[in-house]
Order: structure tokens, then C-alpha cells, then sequence
């Protein structure tokens, strides 16, 4: 779904729409060329527009003192209770809120030295007593960061010596890929295998196809997005006993709160941005090149933003870092040509993307174009524009630099012809309903001090990636994606990768952001298309369902061989669509044309109301809700005799293969688990691994996933034959999702070599 601006802002707008002048009305409608939705919006624009953005966000994130003293004092409280990370974060917190000059900054930077230290983040922790130092520390206070510091360095010589006499980085590469091949093509960081190439055609657009033949797991293509926006307010940080932190009602920390602003990686010592109170960064580095990128533009207006939506800041950030000069290029390029180029611009790929604009109706349209525009003024006032951006001749200004200083260039102030930077942003926010990427990641949902990992799919950011947008959409694709953040490869693209995701010219080679690898699910032959699932999947929801949904949001009827009526016949044939059994005689419950459930057997004919079976489901559910927060709080035995009691009394017959039976299958392991019985975990484990097979596939990665868990169960319960016989199945999941060098692999091999060596 498209991230549109807040409900007041949604509001406001749809009342400048309908009380617009029948005849400007129907003249809007009618204009297809977005420089000219874009330059009637900017017509529409008044004073009260501005006022109401003001009235609707928050604010700007300003740096109080006051607030960093709170987040201090909840920060003690947290270390009181030896909930370190979330101290940890709490300290951050005041620190992005402290000024410069504030007591509060060193105070805060010295605490979480304390944090850093008792989570074993020995460096993280004397970098932080430095910063304390260096912000003016009080001085008859300095002794205990004296004291900290010694003990920092002395674990550290102890560690530094343990790694270099246990740890051998080769042999952990050699061990991680034992068994496999990996292909040569990997040798390759950013862009498009020589396996694969572009091909262009009037019904299917610019795409990639196989020339030669492409092995299940290898990589197709590794790309890094054009720009990306971080969304606030998604991960939910689990404390010891694995219960969200809440202090006093008022704090659950968010994705803002835990991952840097610029490469999304997580981390628990923030480096604040120097003029608000918002933006973190897991370093130095990430703050200098956010800020020379975007951030000093966003900086004073990062409520504003905010209170617009993720699509208009995205569709903004790609516009500020094209940068004129590029908007202009790619305003005079024919996108055809431009790919036969050799000096390849990835912006380019961008801005010729389809905007459909004339698929979407005149009210969303209007609405994203008064969005722009009113921040197209707002952004305007807010700064001069860089030198890189002149178009004439003009005197010089005073700009921002990062270190909050004024600094004299070759700025020039905004000018009538700067239209083109509106025009742009529209065009790219329009794009994004099509186009946008969800970064994903996986979550740990279980306790700190859980011994079985326990993970969940969660959406931390919104990006625009240039190659992965070539790619068209099957409900059952031949590729699959995984995300990484923090450190990445050189993201300009190395000679053995085809040139399709250069750097901007003039844009320096940075070593940490965000990438996506593709790699092949299946083997894909010479000829084949590649394609990528936009999120309806055949695996997930049915034919009609899907099509619905991709013909809302993407603008096409769905004909891919899963949406082919001789396909979708071979699985509704070979399927039990409800997955429930009848309570009379467990025979498959069919679902009714009309409505309601029959049994499938002509000696039964037992009939259940749709109605009922959702209420029991529904039951079911909030049952399951209270037995995991059970057991997040220390209470498995409670919530093992929930789980049995729903099981026993909810009046439904789940089958093995119904999505609920493996998730109540998965929470009755987790609770076995947590009381040491490994042997039964794994048996209700191996349940829901059916049910999840049965959902996502054999070869999902969802499916191996919970057989990793069923790996750990078996490892844990010294059950070794069981623990080995499932590895290789594990090995070759994650291999051809992840690739052979994948965190989980390497813990898997560890796994295997101590079982291999033991005897139990």
C-alpha cells in the first residue's frame, strides 16, 4: 500500500478538492502531463495551506534539555533493573535531545558507557567515555569513567587474544560452504549477472531474461537503492523477559530508535544529528553522508515531512539527490537509448519508470500534488540551494554545513525555472504506488534468554532500487530477495557485473547502506523471463484475490501461470481450501460455492456455518495472543494449558496442514522449550514445520526457518541423529535463499561439527 500523508492532511486536502471551482475541477482532470498537474497545484497553493502543515506536525525536533534529563532518568531506572539495552537506548535518547552545550549530553554519553559495558560492547564503551571527556564530564566525577576505561581495555587484550587463538576467518568460509558449490557469478557485487540481460518490449516494458541457464541459488542481480526512507515506529524492543519496554505508559522503542537513519543497521549507541533531535546514525561516517545527501534540507523539516507521509519524503529524497543537473538529462533522454549508453546513470532507469498517472484517479492525483507543492514552498524558504544546482548566475550565500556552522559557496536562491525539481518529486511519488521496494528483515519475537530462535518478518524501510524495478511480477516467481543493511560491497559495481547500477557521476563510492541480493529459486532456462512477486503470492491467497489486489495498485490483470485457469484447476483439485476437518467424523471440511463449510464425505454431509467458523477461529486466535504473552513473561506452564484447553475446547478440528494448527503447534513447542523439554518441543515442532511446508512450500524459506528451530530443539536435547538428519535440509534452504555464507549457516555448520565430534 501506497504511505500517504496523515489523516488531517488527507482531510484538508479532499476539502480544497471539493469546494474547487467546478471548471478548474474539470480542467485538473483532464491534464495528464505531470508538469502541468504539478504547475496548476503550485497555482492552488495559499498561505492557509502552509499554516495547516504548520498546525499538523509536531513540530520541529528541537534539542531540549529538559527532555534529555527524562530520557536520563528512565535510562536509570532501566540500569537499576539490569535491562541494559534498553538503558542503553534510553541514554541514546537523551542524547539526541541534549544541546551542544548542555551538561545533560556528557551526562548521558557517560551512562551508556556504563550500559555498553555490562552488554560486553567494550569499544562502543570507551568510545563513549571519550565523548563524555571530550562534552565536558564533570571532573570530580571523571574517576569513574577512569576506572571504566581500564577495565575496557583489559577485557578487550583478553578478547582480541581469545579470537586470534580460536578463530580462523578462512576456515569458518571454508566449513560455511562445505557441500556446496558456489557459482563463479557470485565473484560479482552490484548489478546483473552475465547470465542474465535487458530486454525491452511494448507489452512488458524494459525486464531482465536468462541468455544462458541459471542454477537454483545463484545470484542474479545485487542492488542498492537510489534512495530509501526509514519508517518510524516498527520494531518493538524486547527486555530480558522478552515484554515490550514501556516506561510509565509513555515510551515503546521504535525503528527510529534503534537502527541508523542511513544504513538502517541496528545499534544501541546513536550518533545524534547536531541540529535535531530525530535523526541517529550508527556512526560519524552515516551522519556526514546522510547529511550531504539529504538530511540538511530535511533537518528543519523533518515534522513537515513527517506529517506528509514516506512516499513524499522518498519521492523527495530521490529528487535532492539527482540533483538538477540530472533532472534535466533525464528530462531529454530517451529511455531506450539512454540503456545502450555506456556511461550508465542509474537516475535515468529512476525517472523513466512508469507513473501511471492516467490509471490514478483525479482526487489522488490532486492529493499528491498540493502535497508536493505545499512542500515544494516549505522547502523553498527553508535554505538556499547548492552550487551544484545553479542554473545562472547569482551571488554567493551562506549554506549550513553538517557541523551546524554557516559556510559561504556558490549557492543561488530558488528560481522560477526551478519548477522542474516540483515537477520531478511529483512524478517520482506517483511512481512509488508501483514501484516503491519494502525493505524487510527479520525480527527476533521471542525473549533475550530464549535458547530457540524465534523470528518474524517486519518491514523497516521504503526504497526505490533502480535494477530490481526491471523486474515483472509472477504469483509464483522463479527468484527470491533478502536485504541486508549496515556494511555493504561497493555499490559502484565491479568489472564483473553488468554496468546497470553505477554511481551517480560525481558521486563518491560509499561502503554502508542498504542492498538486495536476488538470487533464482528454481533453475531458470535460457529464454525465461525473471521475475519477482509484487506480495500476492499463490501460496498465500487465491486466483481472484490477487488479481483484484495487483489490479488496484498496479494497474494489470494478472495472467501468470499461476493465475492460469488450467493451474489454479491442478490446485484446487489437489488442495482442502479450508484446512478444517469436520468435528463428526474428521473428514475434509469443503468450503461452500455460496457460504459455510459441508464434509467432503457423502456418508457425513455435516454442515458448519461460516459465521461460527470464524467466531471459533477468532477464539482460537486471541487464545494463542494470551498464551505467547505468557510466555514472554516467564510463564510457560500457564501457557501450556491454554494452548491444550483451546485446542480441546474451541469445538473446531484443525487440520495438520491449517496456518492456526502450525502457529498454536509453534507456541506449544516454544512452551515446552522454555521448560527444557526439548524432546516434546520437537515434536509439536515438527507439526507446525507441515503446516508452514504446506502454506509457503518446500523449498520456502519460511519452512526453513522452522526447521532451523527444530535443529536448535534437537541439538539442545542432545538428540543427535534427529539434529543431523535435518540439517542438509536446512543447508540447502538457506543456501538457495540466502547463499552459502548466510549468520545461519554458519551457527548450523558450528552445530553440526559439535554434534558430528560428540557422542552424547
Amino acid at each position: 500500500m501506497m504511505d500517504l500523508p496523515c489523516m488531517q492532511w488527507q482531510d484538508h486536502v479532499a476539502h480544497k478538492w471539493s469546494g474547487l471551482d467546478p471548471e478548474l475541477k474539470k480542467t485538473f482532470t483532464s491534464v495528464l502531463e505531470i508538469d502541468d498537474v504539478f504547475k496548476c497545484a503550485l497555482s492552488l497553493i495559499n498561505q492557509q495551506d502552509l499554516d495547516v502543515v504548520q498546525s499538523i506536525s509536531a513540530g520541529p525536533p528541537v534539542k531540549d534539555a529538559e527532555e534529555a534529563a527524562k530520557c536520563r532518568e528512565k535510562g536509570n531506572s532501566s540500569f537499576k533493573a539490569r535491562d541494559y539495552k534498553a538503558a542503553a537506548l534510553h541514554y541514546s535518547q537523551g542524547i539526541c535531545f541534549a544541546p551542544q552545550s548542555s551538561e545533560q549530553l556528557s551526562l548521558c554519553f557517560a551512562n551508556r558507557s556504563a550500559a555498553l559495558y555490562h552488554l560486553q560492547q567494550y569499544q562502543e564503551c570507551l568510545d563513549d567515555i571519550d565523548r563524555a571527556l571530550n562534552t565536558g564530564y564533570p571532573s570530580h566525577l571523571s574517576h569513574k569513567l577512569q576506572d571504566r576505561h581500564t577495565l575496557c581495555l583489559n577485557h578487550l587484550s583478553v578478547w582480541e587474544k581469545t579470537i586470534k587463538d580460536k578463530l580462523n576467518p578462512v576456515s569458518n568460509d571454508d566449513k560455511c560452504s562445505k557441500n556446496l558449490t558456489i557459482p563463479s557469478s557470485e565473484a560479482f557485487r552490484f548489478g546483473i549477472c552475465p547470465q542474465v540481460s535487458v530486454a525491452c518490449s511494448k507489452e512488458k516494458g524494459c525486464h531482465l531474461v536468462a541468455r544462458k541457464s541459471v542454477t537454483a541459488g545463484e545470484v542474479i542481480l545485487s542492488d542498492k537503492p537510489f534512495s530509501w526512507v526509514l519508517i518510524p515506529g516498527v520494531e518493538k524492543v524486547k527486555g530480558k523477559r522478552g515484554q515490550e519496554q514501556v516506561t510509565q505508559g509513555e515510551m515503546v522503542f521504535g525503528t527510529e530508535h534503534r537502527r541508523c537513519h542511513w544504513c538502517l543497521a541496528e545499534t544501541l549507541c546513536a550518533v545524534a544529528c547536531k541540529g535535531c533531535s530525530f535523526s541517529r546514525y550508527c556512526s560519524a561516517a552515516c551522519q556526514r553522508e546522510a547529511w550531504e545527501e539529504h538530511h540538511h534540507w530535511e533537518c528543519p523539516l523533518g515534522a513537515d515531512l513527517a506529517a506528509m507521509g514516506v512516499m513524499a519524503q522518498l519521492a523527495f529524497r530521490i529528487t535532492l539527490k539527482a540533483g538538477i543537473k540530472n533532472i534535466q538529462i533525464a528530462r531529454q533522454t530517451i529511455r531506450d537509448e539512454q540503456k545502450k549508453s555506456e556511461g550508465y546513470n542509474p537516475y535515468l532507469t529512476v525517472f523513466h519508470l512508469l507513473h501511471h498517472i492516467e490509471h490514478q484517479s483525479a482526487s489522488l492525483r490532486f492529493l499528491c500534488a498540493v502535497t508536493v507543492a505545499t512542500l515544494y514552498l516549505k522547502l523553498s524558504k527553508a535554505g538556499p540551494l547548492p552550487a551544484s544546482w545553479k542554473l545562472s548566475d547569482a551571488s554567493s550565500t551562506t549554506s549550513q554545513s553538517s557541523d551546524g556552522t554557516k559556510k559561504k559557496g556558490g549557492d543561488t536562491k530558488w528560481s522560477s525555472e526551478l519548477w522542474v525539481v516540483g515537477s520531478a518529486v511529483l512524478r517520482h511519488m506517483l511512481q512509488l504506488r508501483c514501484n516503491a521496494q519494502a525493505v524487510v528483515t527479520q525480527q527476533d519475537t521471542g525473549s533475550e534468554n530464549s535458547q530457540v530462535q524465534s523470528v518474524e518478518e517486519i518491514r523497516i524501510a521504503t526504497a526505490m532500487f533502480p535494477t530490481l524495478s526491471l523486474l515483472n511480477h509472477s504469483c509464483c516467481p522463479n527468484t527470491s530477495l533478502v536485504f541486508r543493511t549496515g556494511t555493504a560491497a561497493d555499490p559502484c559495481g565491479s568489472p564483473e557485473s553488468v554496468g546497470f547500477n553505477q554511481c551517480l557521476p560525481g558521486e563518491g563510492r560509499q561502503g554502508r547502506g542498504v542492498t538486495v541480493t536476488v538470487r533464482a529459486s528454481r533453475v531458470i532456462s535460457p529464454g525465461e523471463e525473471i521475475l519477482h512477486c509484487y506480495g500476492p503470492h499463490s501460496n498465500r491467497m487465491g486466483t481472484q484475490e490477487r488479481q483484484r489486489l495487483l489490479q488496484e495498485q498496479y494497474y494489470f490483470l494478472c495472467e501468470c501461470e499461476a493465475c492460469s485457469m488450467l493451474e489454479e484447476m491442478l490446485r484446487e483439485s489437489s488442495r482442502n481450501e479450508s484446512g478444517l476437518l469436520c468435528s463428526k467424523c474428521k473428514g475434509a471440511l469443503k468450503k461452500n460455492r455460496g457460504s459455510g463449510f459441508t464434509c467432503s464425505l457423502l456418508s457425513c454431509g455435516h454442515q458448519v456455518s461460516s459465521a461460527d467458523v470464524n467466531h471459533k477461529l477468532q477464539e482460537v486466535r486471541v487464545a494463542l495472543e494470551k498464551a505467547v504473552k505468557l510466555m514472554e513473561t516467564e510463564f510457560p506452564v500457564e501457557a501450556l494449558h491454554l494452548l491444550k484447553r483451546t485446542s480441546s475446547q474451541s469445538g473446531l478440528v484443525l487440520g495438520e496442514t491449517h496456518p492456526l494448527q502450525g502457529e498454536l503447534a509453534d507456541a506449544t513447542a516454544r512452551a515446552f522449550a522454555s521448560m527444557g523439554d526439548w524432546k516434546n518441543a520437537a515434536t509439536h515442532l515438527e507439526q507446525s514445520a507441515v503446516a508452514t511446508g504446506y502454506q509457503y512450500g518446500k523449498d520456502s524459506l519460511e519452512l526453513g526457518q522452522q526447521l532451523f528451530k527444530l535443529v536448535q530443539l534437537h541439538f539442545n536435547g542432545g538428540a543427535r541423529g534427529p539434529a543431523l538428519s535435518v540439517i542438509p535440509k536446512v543447508r540447502r534452504i538457506f543456501s538457495l535463499h540466502c547463499g552459502p555464507h548466510c549468520p545461519e549457516l554458519q551457527e548450523l555448520n558450528a552445530m553440526e561439527e559439535c554434534l558430528q565430534q560428540s557422542t552424547f
